[in-house]
């Protein structure tokens, strides 16, 4: 990655990158699965489906249901979801410190309804840095793997795809953003799974949020 050219935008993604969500909502989803008859681990629900948009998620639980799931499955899904992230959730060790560095503009661009959105940005007190520049896949209609998201969301605040930096935990969002013509730089946060799925798509990788000033 050239660091002596300095972006237009950073895109950030919210989930695991913003707020420390991936573990809570994975952890409602599995057992949301385990109502329906199917066990799946939350590490198996990490490995399946972290990153990936709700749909692809239900069409993967039916798969292994082998059957339709609830009519109020995804509805269920997202209100216990909103109901542990009010106990639980936190923002991302050092997102605050590392926002209030970056000078550059930037945004949130995520396979999440917008309602979920600035629900957990809120409760972490990250909204007002993103006020307004918040892009969900439900409202664009593109959903990562696709670059569709990541290129409306550069569209939107005036920038060139090739002056982007988009910051991804998620093999998905990572391959959207190359999809883009746009750099990453992954998010690991500690974990070595997860480093070692991000390195090879990724300009760089990193797991301490206050590294990411640097980095840009």
């Amino acid at each position: 990655m050239n660091t002596r050219l300095v972006p237009e935008l950073v895109i950030f993604d919210s989930d695991g990158v913003l707020v420390d969500s991936e573990i809570i909502a994975l952890t409602v989803l599995a057992r949301k699965a385990a109502e329906e008859g199917v066990a799946i681990g939350v590490d198996d629900a990490v490995r399946s489906f972290r990153g990936v948009k709700m749909a692809d998620c239900v069409r993967d639980i039916e798969r292994r249901l082998g059957r339709s799931v609830r009519d109020s499955f995804v509805a269920d899904v997202r209100q216990a979801t909103a109901l542990a992230f009010d106990a639980e959730l936190q923002p991302i060790e050092g997102i605050h410190a590392a926002l209030a560095e970056i000078t550059i503009p930037v945004c949130v661009a995520s396979n999440g309804p917008m309602s979920k959105l600035t629900h957990a940005l809120g409760l972490t007190k990250l909204l007002e840095h993103f006020q307004g520049r918040i892009f969900s896949a439900y409202e664009v209609g593109s959903w990562k793997p696709d670059p569709g998201l990541f290129l409306h969301a550069a569209q939107t605040m005036g920038a060139h795809p090739s002056n982007c930096v988009v910051v991804e935990d998620s093999l998905s969002g990572a391959r959207a953003a190359k999809a883009a013509g746009m750099k990453v730089l992954g998010f690991a946060g500690g974990d070595v799974h997860a480093e070692l799925e991000l390195t090879p798509i990724c300009d760089a990788v990193f797991h301490r949020m206050g590294d990411l000033p640097t980095l840009l």
